[in-house]
């Protein structure tokens, strides 16, 4: 745990009271704080006090006493409406804050010498802050990985000048956390994305611009329009911009040629390293995601050989392209957290032939924009509510059933995949353009019911355990 002792001796209000609120209350109250507590989830209270946080309904509270107010990131701080303990502390002139915030004092508080990677984007932010860290640990350095992915930050060791932090933040921490200043900050992408949070799309990209705007280097992907105009505004700003792309050839930064990595600057190229062959990395937004570790990589210091090595024995993660199966020339993929049209995208370019398990709660727009990837589909499998919609979008573009549920959708993909007599591989792949409520919990849930759906056709060779 990092003791938040920036704030030794303060009164700090904290709400939300999930694991990582109780996470924070605990690093502010090690650090000396005297905390106050409150969620509106009666149930998260009692979990809160059974570990001996303080709490107390904020309604109630003095706020002339609190010098900070910590916000769950979760909790809404404009859209569609402040939360009630927002406005409380707005009215008593309270800065908000959240969880990457104290981080980011506690780092400045002790020389801030410890070197912090910060990753944000629309998409492919988990699998680049954990393939960062998968780098830097592979070459036996110390790397601390959380955020919003795996740990709570204030649950990682203390900084310490050969420690080094991989944080993926969401537009929503970042929100939280005015000073945030990594050593290398990256976004790699912006997209139409929680918009019910932001109001607009140019307030979700002002968000998601602090973290490099902070940062020492701004790695940014250069591939959408938002992200260019960032890239170009801080560099006439004077801030050190370094642009990645996966389909520029880029005269000054990074960028791949084939599967291969390349560095550009001064009007010389040089190849850095190779993708070729690492199943864990396949497709153009997985190249991005290289790209942007890479980048943050050499940023921090690491050689050229630790970074490929680090990349050969990247293992994936799990939910996003991961490979859970192969049946002869029948490959099984688990690309749960697509949940919407955008995320589907990169997995729908990154194979020729598929048998695609769709559908779910949709999102605006349903999968209207991945219409030319239709001629890929040998055959789709629609799931959940939005199965109907998506039958009509894809009409007579591609074949497909109505099959309802996850488990039916799995049994059928696999029985026509496994009569293809096209030749080469084939895919059965869950790669859903929808949310995952109308049906599962969570993303997380679908794709281990996914998992556990191809392990029992019985003929198939897992790769990896089944959760």
């Amino acid at each position: 745990m990092i003791p938040a002792t920036s704030f030794k001796g303060k009164t700090i209000a904290l709400f939300g009271l999930g694991g990582s609120g109780r996470a924070t209350a605990r690093a502010l109250i090690e650090g000396g704080a005297s905390v106050l507590a409150w969620d509106d989830n009666p149930d998260s209270v009692a979990a809160a006090e059974s570990e001996g946080i303080p709490v107390g309904d904020l309604r109630r509270a003095d706020w002339r006493k609190f010098a900070s107010f910590v916000l769950s990131p979760g909790v809404p701080l404009t859209h569609p409406k402040p939360h009630w303990s927002v406005e409380l502390a707005h009215a008593a002139g309270v800065e908000i804050i959240g969880d990457i915030e104290l981080f980011c004092r506690e780092r400045r508080s002790v020389g801030g010498h410890a070197a912090f990677i910060a990753i944000t984007g629309t998409n492919g932010k988990s699998t680049t802050t954990a393939l960062a860290a998968h780098i830097i640990a592979a070459s036996g350095r110390d790397a601390q990985m959380g955020g919003n992915i795996g740990r709570a930050v204030m649950t990682l060791d203390p900084p310490a000048q050969k420690r080094t932090y991989v944080v993926e933040c969401s537009s929503y921490q970042i929100d939280l956390a005015p000073s945030l200043d990594p050593t290398a900050g990256v976004l790699l992408n912006i997209t139409p994305d929680h918009l019910d949070r932001h109001g607009t799309i140019q307030h979700y990209a002002d968000v998601k611009e602090r973290l490099v705007a902070g940062s020492d280097t701004a790695i940014i992907g250069v591939d959408d329009v938002y992200c260019a105009q960032i890239a170009d505004r801080l560099e006439r700003a004077g801030k050190e911009v370094i642009r990645v792309s996966k389909r520029l050839a880029l005269t000054d930064g990074l960028f791949t040629d084939g599967s291969t990595i390349v560095r550009a600057w001064g009007g010389r190229m040089e190849p850095v390293v190779s993708l070729e062959g690492i199943g864990s990395l396949r497709g153009q937004h997985n190249a991005q995601n290289a790209i942007a570790a890479t980048a943050a990589c050499l940023r921090i210091g690491l050689g050229i050989d630790e970074i490929q090595a680090g990349l050969r024995s990247f293992p994936g993660l799990a939910h996003r392209m991961e490979q859970v199966g192969r049946s002869g020339n029948v490959l099984f993929v688990n690309d749960s957290k697509a949940t919407n049209a955008d995320a589907s995208a990169p997995a729908l370019s990154s194979f020729p032939r598929i048998y695609w398990i769709a559908g779910g709660l949709p999102k605006q727009g349903g999968i209207e924009t991945l219409r030319s990837f239709f001629p890929r589909i040998a055959k789709a499998y629609l799931i959940g509510e939005a199965a109907p919609a998506f039958a009509a979008t894809i009409g007579e573009a591609a074949p497909y059933e109505i099959s309802g549920t996850l488990s039916a959708a799995v049994e059928h993909a696999a029985r026509d995949a496994a009569g293809d007599q096209t030749g080469g591989e084939v895919v059965v792949l869950l790669s859903p353009a929808c949310a995952s409520f109308d049906q599962f919990k969570n993303f997380e849930v679908r794709g281990d019911a996914f998992r556990v759906a191809v392990a029992e056709l019985g003929d198939v060779e897992m790769i990896g355990e089944v959760r």
